[in-house]
């Protein structure tokens, strides 16, 4: 056995990753859960051809006129067959002649509703002979990194980072705490710093192996663009690792019991999930709330990664969220090793 092999620290991260792949859960939440969101969002989101909305006309010019619009199906029916069908919901819209006019009803609570009015109203006025004053045509662009899965990916890996960083700390130190191994371990030779190191070291192991493994699906099946450098990708990732980490420590430095760090842990993450723009854009919420927002540390988290991925940004350009973030790494690692609690 070498010098390394045999230090206590060597010995204590490699005791941490096996425990962590031995536990089916961890498994699933750090490698499975992610990407099996990331199925579902993707096909949830995907890009697909414009629905065709189901409409009703009472005359048959009206339903020539709606006919020649691809986006419409329409159907030529009496104006009592047409109220029923609005009421049972088999159309969205019916289209009314009124002498020389048109009269459209329709739910306006309805968006498929709203749409099929506007649809059917152009359609009606060009085959009526009105013509555009400025001639426009629709060029229509599939552009990767404006699709919604490349704008939800990133925040899913920072949730993922999150929750395996500091699920994986909390619970395995309150259960050490639980079963009195830290009350032993305490009593050895080895160096506290080095305990908490070994956590974080194969804390590192893991987040390459769950960062590869997420993004090389999220490359494959959805051609989710990397358009910054990988090297500062990944430097960003250990960055929010450690900050998550830091947070799961300093989380359990006190806690006794499994129930009690499981209730802290989600006191911190659920605002996050919620603000911190996992699914949709942070900057949704008022802008009173805006700064509350922009520090929390899945926000930068997230902010810096879909830079990198989506826009290319620079590390030189990513300041700002990289300050939060060690700012966030710094002031719980210090505070926790003060007030950890080894009984």
């Amino acid at each position: 056995m070498s010098k390394v092999e045999g230090s206590s620290l060597y010995q204590l991260t490699a005791t941490r990753l096996k425990l962590t792949l031995r536990e089916p859960e961890a498994i699933f939440w750090i490698f499975v859960f992610p990407i099996l969101l990331a199925v579902g969002l993707g096909i949830a989101f995907r890009n697909r051809p414009p629905d065709v909305l189901p409409v009703g006309a009472t005359t048959e010019q009206l339903t020539e006129a709606l006919a020649t619009e691809k986006g419409l199906k329409a159907a030529e029916m009496g104006e009592s067959e047409g109220m029923h069908a609005l009421a049972v919901g088999t159309i969205v819209l019916l289209a009314v002649q009124n002498g020389g006019g048109v009269v459209y009803r329709y739910d306006s609570t309805n968006p498929d509703a709203r749409t099929a009015r506007m649809i059917a109203d152009d359609a009606i006025q060009r085959a009526a002979g009105r013509r555009a004053v400025v001639p426009a045509e629709n060029d229509l662009v599939r552009e990767k990194g404006s699709r919604y899965i490349d704008f939800v990916v990133p925040g899913l890996l920072g949730m993922n980072l999150m929750g395996s960083a500091m699920w994986g700390l909390g619970f395995s130190i309150v259960d050490g705490r639980q079963k009195k191994l830290l009350k032993r371990l305490v009593a050895s030779p080895m160096p506290r710093w080095q305990y908490l190191a070994g956590y974080l070291l194969s804390r590192m192991v893991m987040l390459a192996i769950e960062v590869v493994v997420f993004l090389g699906f999220a490359k494959l099946v959805f051609g989710v663009p990397f358009r910054g450098p990988l090297w500062q990708l990944g430097l960003v990732c250990v960055v929010v690792s450690l900050v998550f980490s830091a947070l799961g420590l300093l989380v359990a430095s006190r806690a006794k019991t499994m129930e009690a760090v499981s209730g802290l842990m989600n006191l911190v993450m659920l605002p996050m999930w919620i603000l911190s723009g996992v699914f949709f854009s942070a900057s949704r919420f008022p802008a009173m709330v805006q700064p509350l927002v922009r520090a929390l540390p899945l926000t930068a988290a997230i902010d810096a990664i879909r830079g990198n991925m989506l826009q290319g940004t620079q590390l030189g350009q990513l300041t700002v969220e990289m300050a939060i973030l060690l700012a966030w790494f710094a002031v719980p690692f210090a505070v926790s090793l003060r007030i950890f609690r080894w009984r």
